[in-house]
């Protein structure tokens, strides 16, 4: 089966954006259909809830409930469709990044993020999660040099430590599906990383 799903994560500034369409075209230079995608986003209605999550102020609870809608509509219009045609989706974010960002960064229930998770998504995971990790002060330097900062990247570097400490925390619930990739290199030392992590599992 060559369909598979594959997600990106780590805090703003990390790096793993760069990383999806080289690995888009590493997959298909061996025959194999990919879909690029994003979270909160991929589809009209989830596009606009990501507007709104990233420009309008809102509690935690109103954080979680808005890109758990968004992931409602972009697994069941466009995830789900595409794998189940046989195609690989690689998505830049998923429910990793509201465990570290909603449950660690804004300090919410993971519980109850565990059920939204649950009635949401059903049994989807992702197949493999490419975690991009780095210390928040050079995630910090790179989002400065990079482009203006929205409404989350705005926030203080206490803030990326506690979304960091998430992730890692995901990463110890899920070792068999979340690799760590040590972003602190040059890109050409962190996309071979990458491609060992994908190669190795001998999909293609």
């Amino acid at each position: 089966m060559s369909a598979r799903f594959i997600t990106f994560e780590g805090i703003d500034g990390a790096g793993k954006s760069s990383h999806v369409e080289p690995l888009a075209h590493w997959i298909r230079a061996r025959g194999h259909t990919v879909i690029v995608t994003r979270e909160p986003g991929g589809t009209p209605l989830a596009e606009q809830l990501r507007e709104r999550f990233l420009r309008d102020d809102m509690d935690a609870l109103t954080e979680c409930l808005l890109v758990f809608a968004a992931r409602r509509d972009h697994l069941r219009r466009r995830i789900e469709p595409a794998l189940a045609a046989g195609h690989t989706v690689l998505c830049d974010r998923f429910t990793d990044a509201t465990f570290a960002y909603q449950g660690a960064g804004r300090g919410f229930d993971w519980n109850v993020l565990a059920q939204l998770e649950r009635w949401v998504q059903g049994g989807r995971q992702p197949d493999l999660t490419l975690w991009f990790d780095l210390e928040p002060a050079e995630a910090a330097t790179r989002r400065a040099a990079a482009r203006p900062p929205d409404r989350l990247e705005r926030q203080d570097e206490a803030f990326f430590a506690r979304v960091r400490e998430g992730y890692a925390r995901r990463h110890a619930e899920h070792p068999q599906r979340i690799a760590r990739i040590d972003a602190r290199g040059p890109e050409p030392s962190v996309w071979a990383q990458v491609e060992q992590e994908v190669g190795r599992r001998g999909w293609w």
